[in-house]
């Protein structure tokens, strides 16, 4: 019964981080559509051009959504890790290494995979924590 208890919390646990996983590229891919002067100053720092949200925001988007849908999640957590990867990256090319974003960046790619890891059996059986 307690590994019961156990899985059951765990499932939900993923679950509810995997929630919080597609929030943030849903809300950052919205913004980038319907409102992308307000990322302008940050893109310049960056050295993006805000032309890129008109394409960026859409494939963020489809990767939150690939994220969501339990069959293709795991093909969604890669490119969303792959897009804080490259977050992660700007930020450290401009000098600011352990700066918010970056941070909040690279927690968000470690709950893609373990809220992913938490709730589906089929990434426990792949990657085995303990033999």
């Amino acid at each position: 019964m307690p590994e019961t208890m156990t899985s059951h919390r765990g499932l939900w646990a993923g679950r509810i981080i995997s929630a919080l996983v597609v929030i943030a590229p849903a809300a950052d891919g919205t913004i980038q559509l319907f409102a992308p002067a307000q990322l302008a100053s940050m893109l310049q720092e960056t050295g993006f051009a805000l032309d890129l949200t008109r394409i960026l925001g859409p494939i963020i988007l489809a990767c939150a959504m690939l994220y969501a849908i339990p069959a293709t999640a795991v093909l969604g957590a890669i490119p969303v890790t792959g897009f804080l990867g490259g977050a992660i990256c700007a930020h450290v090319r401009i000098g600011e290494l352990g700066s918010p974003p970056e941070l909040i960046s690279l927690l968000l790619g470690a709950m893609t995979w373990g809220g992913l890891y938490l709730h589906d059996p089929r990434i426990r059986a792949l990657l085995p924590l303990v033999h």
